[in-house]
């Protein structure tokens, strides 16, 4: 058999693709599964209001989904109240409600320790242009970035962000 000369850029240009291809697909999943959670969170309040059911519903309708879903995640109870609440926070609001669909669930679910919509906005940013983990997500509220950047107004904009850059370049630098 003969031998192929200069094929490596073809096989990194290939790795390159799937690559790109598996992350897209990974945010279009996560996408979807914002919207899902969406629309679970926002027909259990509508049911509630409508039929005047307590909090019992939640736990029935989880043991359903448990079992007719028994090896998919995501439909305890407690997942399923945060999915309303979910719904509850930012079904209002014009400007975060596509935000939320474009961070994963468990930095949404933290996103909960949050006060008001401009704090969340704030949050939501940080982790959409800086890749923010949930732990990171978490440690920035507990320290009450937002807080300290709001104390620090004079050049908000650019003075806020380019002090939070700064404190997250260790953790990208391997």
């Amino acid at each position: 058999m003969d031998e192929i000369i200069g094929y490596q850029p073809l096989v990194d240009e290939i790795k390159e693709l799937i690559n790109k291809k598996k992350y897209q697909v990974l945010k279009l999943m996560n996408a979807e599964t914002i919207n899902l959670y969406w629309e679970i969170g926002e027909e259990i309040y509508r049911q509630q209001q409508e039929k005047g059911w307590g909090k019992s519903i939640v736990q029935i309708l989880s043991k359903e989904l448990q079992k007719e879903f028994p090896g998919a995640k995501g439909y305890s109870a407690a997942n399923l109240w945060r999915m309303r609440n979910f719904y509850l926070s930012y079904y209002e609001s014009e400007k975060l409600a596509p935000l939320v669909r474009e961070i994963s669930w468990s930095n949404n679910i933290i996103m909960e320790k949050c006060k008001d919509d401009l704090q969340r906005e704030f949050y939501i940013q940080m982790v959409k242009r800086y890749g923010w983990t949930k732990r990171i997500l978490s440690n920035f509220i507990e320290n009450q970035t937002y807080e300290k950047c709001l104390l620090n107004q004079t050049n908000f904009g650019f003075l806020c962000l380019w002090r939070i850059r700064c404190f997250l370049l260790p953790c990208f630098i391997p």
